[in-house]
């Protein structure tokens, strides 16, 4: 992790590098969350202030900070009033997706980006540009990776709600009280991996990579 190698010149080239893609991803993800919500009828998120890009609007210490370091993390929620929904079950299933749908629609552009234009872009750039568009990549999965994890409070415990029949429900409830306290302990622990690595894989999956190893290895 970048975390490790924050002691040479080149952690901390990737620090710099990651930053707009770190504000763009937590900024984008909570927009689509916003947004969703709007579609369905819910105006909240807009009445605060947070139907915006500004990264400040979405800033979470914590969740940034993990984000910029190990690559996972997240935003502060945006308020989302479900009693607006026209249809609770579906549409708190297309809220709680969109954040994630925003972070992997990031990731896909850039790739298609580097397809299409890479050899250009790193010819003029280097491998600087190819840095910074390569962690766009990395950043968007692993936030979209992160927040999909089904533990409460993260997006993926509600689309489990919605879909969990209703003789476990009261296993859910168990879970939504002691989610934060499960969910620190897996990421001291490092346990985490054992739900982000399968989700991650699955969600790699989706990018249309084509044949980047020839700029993979200019860019790095």
């Amino acid at each position: 992790m970048l975390l490790r190698n924050l002691g040479s010149a080149q952690g901390m080239m990737t620090l710099v590098l990651t930053l707009p893609a770190v504000l763009w991803a937590i900024s984008f993800h909570e927009f689509c969350h916003g947004y969703a919500a709007k579609l369905v009828g819910d105006p909240t998120a807009e009445n605060h202030g947070r139907l915006t890009l500004n990264p400040m609007a979405h800033f979470d210490l914590v969740g940034t900070l993990l984000l910029l370091f190990a690559g996972f993390g997240w935003a502060k929620p945006v308020p989302i009033n479900t009693r607006y929904f026209r249809n609770p079950q579906r549409d708190i299933i297309f809220v709680s997706i969109a954040g994630a749908a925003g972070n992997i629609l990031t990731a896909i552009v850039c790739v298609l980006f580097l397809r299409f234009f890479g050899a250009a872009w790193v010819s003029i750039t280097g491998r600087v540009g190819f840095l910074i568009i390569w962690q766009f990549v990395i950043i968007n999965m692993g936030l979209a990776t992160f927040n999909l994890i089904p533990i409460p409070p993260l997006d993926g415990s509600k689309i489990l709600y919605a879909f969990l029949p209703f003789r476990y429900i009261h296993h859910y409830y168990w879970l939504e009280r002691h989610g934060m306290i499960i969910l620190i302990v897996l990421l001291v622990t490092g346990a985490i991996d054992i739900l982000f690595t399968p989700i991650f894989r699955l969600l790699w999956a989706l990018l249309p990579l084509g044949n980047l190893g020839f700029l993979m290895r200019r860019g790095f």
